[in-house]
């Protein structure tokens, strides 16, 4: 299993601090979650239905003309390498290492790359898997580039997938229009924007022939009742998803400017985190967590990637524990 954010209950046994104590910024989760309602009592007690609504709700939300609600995209970027025969596969790095592993596992070619190589063309490979805007390396794309990539390897059979879990924050620059056609994949995260990790639910918009094989492999019922009655409510909350995003770009922008105050010049972001590559990461991210702040540590290359502190308090505690770990 990969190392992922959030292990907070680990970090606090390992650290002796209460769970309560700690500031959470590993996870890249927006601190700013939408509301959830009370649950019907129906929602726990029925076997969860395709037509309660939630697919013409994601569909108004992402603009795609076909859609699967699945278990959170890592259902999708699990099952989808067995849906495709043996491939050259080129994924991005740094980038969420997940990506690679299910295609590794899955007996494809595989080769991880930085995306200026990856998208030099034309391209050597049969799959290219992006991460748009990228975790944690922050890499964008432009829309007509990546629809000429998918146009060159659809025309050989190949496969574009572009996992857009951070993208909710700056929706204009999705390519979930755009997956009518063959070849084309976009995931979709409730996780993220919504703050909705538990929920455990995300999207995958691709063409028909796709989806139905996908489907298939999953199985029903894969999303609980629960679940689909909070996501059908949230994606449907314009009013909630206008104000959220402002939120989030005003709380990026102050990250980055705090971090920036510390001398640690951030490497890359998003609306949703900010990305510091440093040779000093690992003992940084120790000395934290020693005081309670948990970061998200990768190795290669040696990083931390700092979530969003959710109000004026989590702000003041990480400037007073940087300043303490920098001094």
């Amino acid at each position: 299993m990969l190392e992922h954010g959030g292990r907070l209950l680990r970090a606090a046994r390992e650290h002796g601090i209460a769970p309560e104590r700690w500031l959470d910024l590993s996870t890249g989760i927006s601190p700013f979650g939408w509301p959830v309602p009370p649950i019907p009592a129906a929602a726990w007690q029925r076997l969860p239905e395709d037509d309660d609504g939630l697919i013409e709700a994601a569909r108004d939300y992402y603009g795609a003309p076909h859609l699967l609600t699945v278990a959170g995209s890592q259902a999708a970027i699990q099952a989808l390498p067995t849906l495709c025969p043996p491939s050259r596969v080129g994924i991005i790095a740094p980038g969420y290492a997940e990506h690679a592993q299910a295609w590794q596992r899955a007996g494809h070619d595989v080769e991880v790359m930085a995306a200026a190589t990856l998208l030099t063309p034309p391209p050597r490979h049969d799959v290219i898997v992006l991460i748009h805007p990228n975790n944690p390396g922050g890499d964008r794309f432009d829309t007509a580039q990546l629809l000429r990539l998918h146009a060159e390897l659809s025309a050989r059979g190949g496969w574009l997938i572009v996992d857009e879990a951070f993208m909710d924050a700056s929706p204009a620059h999705s390519l979930c229009v755009h997956t009518g056609t063959e070849g084309l994949i976009v995931l979709r995260s409730m996780g993220k924007f919504f703050g909705l990790a538990g929920a455990r639910t995300g999207f995958v918009c691709a063409a028909p022939t796709l989806l139905d094989a996908l489907h298939a492999r999953l199985g029903p019922w894969t999303v609980s009742g629960p679940a689909r009655h909070v996501v059908k409510l949230a994606l449907a909350d314009r009013v909630w998803q206008h104000a959220a995003r402002e939120r989030l770009h005003v709380a990026s922008e102050r990250l980055r400017m705090l971090l920036l105050r510390h001398g640690l010049t951030p490497t890359a972001g998003c609306a949703f985190f900010q990305w510091c590559c440093n040779e000093r990461a690992a003992a940084l991210h120790r000395a934290l967590a020693s005081r309670g702040v948990l970061t998200r540590l990768f190795d290669t290359p040696a990083s931390l990637r700092f979530g969003l502190p959710g109000d004026d308090a989590a702000f003041g505690r990480l400037n007073e524990t940087l300043g303490e770990v920098l001094r």
